[in-house]
């Protein structure tokens, strides 16, 4: 009984109940973690300790792939390589001694960075006064109540986007208007804050995007260029009919002339010949 209450009390009460019920002085167990907020693909030192001075046995209990770097002679602490962590878990060292058990644990977060951020602009080109949309979206990001979205035109911010850990994916819209005609830059950063968990900031960036802007056609414009296109078009139709008209006069003459010579040969000699 003295020792299913020692368990289940914190560290700081475990010495005193034990003690005042057993005779005994209770032993105490730690765990050291190299990181509290680990990547997905690294691979982190644990070392669980104990104060006994001659425990009987002692280890760390996770489901990850661990491997056993060194360990104090007596046993009283043991070194671990942990690997191939995938969802944020827990972590559990224990030492039995004087055939009593003691353990402690240790939350690990993992997390997965912003390494692929893009932008889109919807459409790419517009006319002052229309609206367009700019779209942030960042991939495979743990965890993502940690993460921040910034839509940024140049240096100005135009929207931060924050997310629930519900959320499957992340993403930040923006919509606008296009008020002047100069070409408008727009690039998007995502923060991964994991300094709640004992980490630090991570940020990545977008590539940025130049949203296209052109003025609106004026009305006496289309007007001069509906006319300059007339013009031209009679211009053209007139220059083929002048050339129609020109070879149609050419080739009456060049026939004319040949028909006179041929009436010319058909008289007779005796015409033909010059009086003297």
């Amino acid at each position: 009984m003295v020792s299913f209450a020692c368990r289940s009390l914190p560290i700081t009460l475990l010495a005193l109940f034990c003690y005042s019920g057993s005779g005994k002085k209770a032993f105490e167990v730690y765990i050291w973690s190299e990181k509290h907020v680990v990547e997905a693909t690294e691979s982190w030192r644990v070392n669980c300790s104990t104060s006994c001075e001659n425990p009987e046995k002692g280890g760390l209990e996770t489901s990850m792939s661990k491997i056993m770097l060194e360990q104090h002679p007596q046993g009283k602490w043991k070194q671990f390589l942990v690997s191939n962590i995938s969802n944020d878990m827990n972590i559990l060292c224990h030492f039995t001694c004087e055939k009593e058990q003691y353990s402690t644990d240790l939350n690990i977060t993992v997390y997965q960075p912003p390494s692929q951020v893009t932008l889109k602009l919807k459409p790419p080109r517009v006319v002052v006064g229309e609206a367009f949309t700019v779209e942030c979206n960042a991939s495979a990001v743990k965890p993502l109540e940690s993460l921040t979205l910034t839509l940024l035109r140049g240096r100005e911010t135009l929207q931060n986007q924050t997310f629930e850990g519900t959320e499957h994916e992340a993403i930040a819209i923006f919509n606008s208007t296009a008020l002047t005609k100069n070409g408008l830059n727009f690039s998007c950063q995502a923060e991964l804050d994991l300094r709640p968990h004992g980490g630090h900031i991570i940020r990545s960036f977008s590539e940025s995007q130049i949203l296209e802007v052109f003025e609106p056609m004026p009305d006496n414009q289309m007007v001069i260029i509906i006319v300059v296109v007339s013009i031209l078009l009679f211009l053209f139709v007139t220059s083929i009919l002048l050339c129609f008209i020109l070879g149609q006069h050419w080739h009456r003459r060049r026939m004319g002339t040949y028909g006179v010579l041929a009436a010319w040969r058909r008289l007779p000699r005796a015409f033909r010949q010059r009086p003297v």
